[in-house]
């Protein structure tokens, strides 16, 4: 039978978390916290926060009032909120929605660029960015001024990037390209670009364009460390979400969530993540500050991240992060009997709820 028709097998994803999940977990944190967890792998409410580049938090309120949405307002994240009473796709039809004024994103993915704190003026990389929840949410907070180059290797995800971009106002509609499109494959090693500036409607009660020479976005499609050649002590702020085994993310009535999770995949992820982590200390400038972060908790996948960069380098300063009215897990000291470096307790594992996933953070500065 030829390729051409031959039929794709369909993964056969287990019925339930794997057990050896579970004891991992355990071996974590103890009987009585894991088994605390256990019970977090749950669908959460629908979260969003307004896009200011598009819309008034005052007027989104007034229209989601009008509509009878109950919202519940997080205090520690900016015009962040959690909908309460209608489902997700309810708030999906509305005009809000489909022009991009408001964007739906979970709680946990909104904390490291809270974390990072970027500036206006700053030169700003996010490293793996695609669809673009994190960089919106970065341009937001530099008010469009500064430089923010957005990279995703993956073909498809990177046009899920473009489009975004473009839907919340970070980037001009249908901007030109640099590059090759033909021959490009999805996970190609050809280089995809597109510079371009910031731009909002015209609409006066809009706060004004700025102008190209305070905004430049370039949006990159290439592998990490390929990528990072480029840019030698370079940035002032990177934001490194790693690819992960997205544990966190596990709800034990979708076993499309943990269908791929193996021990080997743990393995897998902390090579990338590795590999990504040193590149893009690299090209931070001294004095700079690279956030590091997954929705895992595979030890291997964070600490050990932390604690191998530290034996690598020594300009590597980790700094505590602290996040009001957020519950944290314990920060692992050793792990499969290798001790690691007391400077990774700074580090913060957000611990999950019923609103809140789970997620790793590190803050790090180059000395």
């Amino acid at each position: 039978m030829s390729r051409k028709n031959r039929k794709k097998q369909k993964p056969v994803f287990p019925k339930e978390i794997p057990q050896e999940f579970f004891d991992r977990l355990t071996a974590m944190f103890g009987d009585a916290l894991s088994s605390e967890l256990q019970q977090t792998f749950i669908e959460r409410p629908t979260t969003f926060r307004v896009n200011t580049l598009r819309a008034k938090t005052t007027d989104i309120l007034a229209v989601l009032k009008e509509k009878e949405f109950e919202l519940e307002q997080v205090a520690w994240l900016s015009d962040t909120y959690i909908l309460r009473n209608k489902e997700k796709r309810d708030i999906c039809d509305l005009d809000i929605y489909t022009d991009a004024q408001i964007y739906l994103q979970s709680i946990a993915s909104m904390i490291p660029p809270l974390v990072l704190d970027p500036k206006p003026g700053d030169t700003v990389l996010d490293l793996t960015a695609a669809p673009g929840s994190k960089t919106s949410q970065m341009a937001i907070m530099m008010k469009q001024e500064g430089e923010l180059v957005a990279n995703d290797k993956n073909k498809i995800r990177f046009f899920k990037l473009k489009h975004n971009m473009e839907q919340q106002g970070v980037i001009k509609m249908s901007s030109p390209y640099q590059g090759e499109l033909e021959g490009v494959g999805r996970n190609d090693e050809h280089s995809l670009s597109a510079d371009t500036t910031g731009a909002r409607t015209k609409d006066p009660s809009q706060p004004p364009l700025v102008g190209e020479e305070n905004w430049k976005v370039t949006l990159r499609m290439e592998p990490g460390t390929v990528l990072l050649q480029e840019y030698e002590q370079y940035f002032d702020k990177i934001l490194l979400d790693a690819p992960c085994s997205s544990e966190a993310r596990f709800v034990s009535t979708n076993n499309k969530t943990f269908g791929y999770w193996k021990d080997r995949k743990v393995k897998e992820m902390a090579y990338t993540q590795r590999r990504l982590l040193l590149s893009a200390w690299k090209s931070l400038k001294p004095g700079g500050t690279l956030v590091y972060s997954t929705c895992t908790f595979a030890p291997e996948e964070n600490e050990m991240q932390i604690d191998r960069l530290l034996e690598r380098f020594d300009d590597v300063q980790v700094l505590p992060v602290e996040i009001p009215d957020v519950e944290r897990l314990p920060i692992m000291k050793e792990w499969e009997g290798k001790t690691l470096s007391p400077e990774v307790q700074k580090c913060f594992r957000v611990k999950p709820t019923k609103d809140i996933e789970g997620f790793f953070i590190a803050k790090l500065q180059k000395k």
